[in-house]
């Protein structure tokens, strides 16, 4: 009888192999995005396409440089509503949940509620928020509703998947509620939460610029959003393209940020942050 191939052992961390590894998943996606950038620009030359239909990448980078002082702005003024938005996000979901696994009866009391809000489109609510709420205030909420389900039903979920086993060994040495959520039940919903604020991180931005476009004020305060609907207004679509960049690359910062932060925090005891490539 043939004997079984031997497994191929993974690369270990610090080796050639894995230095190797981590250089292709970096430069794998830059090569792509040069290539759609490529292709992009030689589409708007060959068909001479104007800037007020669909600008080229040069011309939406030498917007972003000339209107660098207003978008810079509204970009600081969205990232605030962001982060405000989705610390209150992080905060009410976690302590809300914590509290459901304390109580059962308050699960089942607020938790359909919790699943009515998240359902219901932000882009509904933002103009009734509107009219009761100051538009700061306005604004932040949107940003909470959207990014708050994530962070309630990952801590939720985390909280509710101890081991049994282990729930019963602190049960059988005494130990009390309080010493079982804070030694069993934390530890092994950190990573469902980490799950949830990686998500709930993108949401907030994406609450925060609903809101902004649903409150359409001008002015200094404004944010990128109602940038985007302005700049669509007045035809000034280069202008348009790069707030929406400046949007994304918002975005990719702050999953950045979420994610380093669950490695940081993971990678000497759970398996998703190890680093071992398969």
């Amino acid at each position: 009888m043939d004997a079984l191939p031997t497994p191929p052992l993974a690369a270990e961390p610090g080796s050639p192999e894995s230095r190797t590894v981590r250089l292709v998943r970096i430069l794998l996606p830059i090569a792509v995005l040069a290539a759609g950038i490529a292709v992009w620009a030689l589409v708007v030359r060959i068909n001479n396409i104007p800037p007020y239909v669909l600008p080229g990448p040069g011309a939406v980078l030498q917007t972003l440089i000339g209107d660098w002082q207003v978008l810079s702005k509204s970009l600081l003024v969205t990232l605030l509503t962001t982060l405000e938005g989705f610390v209150a996000a992080a905060v009410g979901g976690i302590v809300l949940a914590l509290l459901f696994n304390q109580s059962k009866w308050l699960e089942y009391s607020l938790f359909p509620y919790a699943v009515i809000l998240q359902v219901t489109p932000v882009i509904a609510i933002a103009p009734l928020l509107l009219i009761y709420l100051p538009q700061e205030t306005a604004v932040i909420v949107c940003a909470w509703i959207v990014a708050f389900f994530p962070v309630l039903s990952n801590t939720t979920l985390g909280l509710n998947s101890v081991d049994r086993n282990l729930a019963g060994l602190f049960q059988l040495y005494g130990a009390s509620r309080l010493q079982t959520l804070r030694y069993l039940k934390l530890p092994a919903a950190l990573p469902f939460i980490l799950g949830g604020l990686r998500i709930a991180g993108g949401l907030s931005l994406i609450g925060a610029v609903v809101a902004e476009i649903a409150a359409g004020t001008a002015g200094a305060g404004s944010g990128l959003a109602y940038r985007i609907a302005e700049s669509g207004y007045r035809l000034n679509i280069p202008r348009m393209f790069a707030a929406l960049l400046l949007l994304s690359a918002a975005g990719i910062v702050i999953y950045g940020l979420l994610a380093l932060t669950s490695h940081l925090v993971l990678r000497r005891w759970h398996e998703s942050a190890l680093g071992k490539e398969n």
